[in-house]
């Protein structure tokens, strides 16, 4: 019954409002919610369930669900009779409710094949078209990359520290990340982003092209969606060589 349980804590507000109806009609001197308060808290049930919705990934616009069978939902609950805890509550409805979850990851399942399929053709069609440019040069990993300068010629380390400034941008052209005189550890960034920095010394500027193996992959990452190819705008300002430790000498044994 947990599936229940999850569907009526959604609905715990709209329901709470709806019992009120049923009050025995006697006269008190206190008054009843005003049309302004009823639009309040419906407007604020809407604000509940926007919340939800978007919340847990259910769409990306209205657009995407039926707003129709939304309502009816809505009031085929409030109609519903008996404890929604009670094993037999879940019969009144066009579903099996024990099955929301089942329904409910099935849906997102979908979604998120769907995107990541699309995503990966975009992001191959793009590379296959950049790599023709003259300009564009590819390692074995797959990472594009563009070097409008080298910079210093000792190359950087996956090992150094550097201070950058950097643009992350999608292939429609939005901005997703950007930082200006920044450091970091290389070995705690992207792959294709570290091996494209690898490729310049102090001072380098480059345009890297990274696949999506080669960011965050299939699961992606905040704004970033699955299987997304990712381009960067790179400038090294300053390298932090790194200077592996020297090992003590071995302490003389004791007599």
């Amino acid at each position: 019954m947990k599936a229940i349980k999850f569907f009526a804590a959604a609905l715990v507000v709209a329901f709470a409002v709806s019992c009120g109806s049923s009050a025995p009609k006697v006269e008190v001197d206190v008054e009843l919610p005003t049309a302004a308060d009823v639009d309040s808290v419906s407007y604020l049930i809407g604000v509940n369930f926007g919340s939800f919705i978007k919340g847990n990934n259910f769409a990306e616009n209205l657009k995407e669900l039926d707003m129709a069978q939304i309502k009816k939902g809505m009031e085929d609950f409030l109609k519903a009779e008996g404890n929604p805890y009670d094993p037999t509550f879940g019969e009144q409805f066009d579903i099996d409710l024990n099955k929301m979850g089942e329904i409910l990851n099935g849906y997102l399942t979908k979604k998120t094949e769907y995107k990541k399929a699309v995503n990966q053709k975009i992001g191959e069609d793009f590379l296959a078209k950049n790599i023709l440019k003259e300009n564009v040069d590819s390692t074995a990993t797959g990472l594009q990359y563009t070097i409008e300068a080298p910079g210093a010629e000792e190359k950087i380390t996956k090992q150094d520290t550097v201070w950058v400034n950097y643009k992350g941008t999608l292939l429609d052209g939005e901005v997703f990340d950007q930082n200006d005189s920044v450091q970091f550890n290389l070995n705690r960034v992207v792959p294709g982003f570290a091996e494209g920095i690898c490729l310049l010394g102090e001072g380098g500027k480059a345009t890297l092209y990274l696949p999506s193996e080669l960011a965050y992959g299939e699961h992606g990452n905040r704004n970033i969606e699955p299987n997304s190819t990712l381009i960067f705008e790179v400038e090294i300002l300053k390298v932090g060589k790194f200077v592996p430790q020297e090992e003590e000498p071995a302490k003389k044994a004791k007599k």
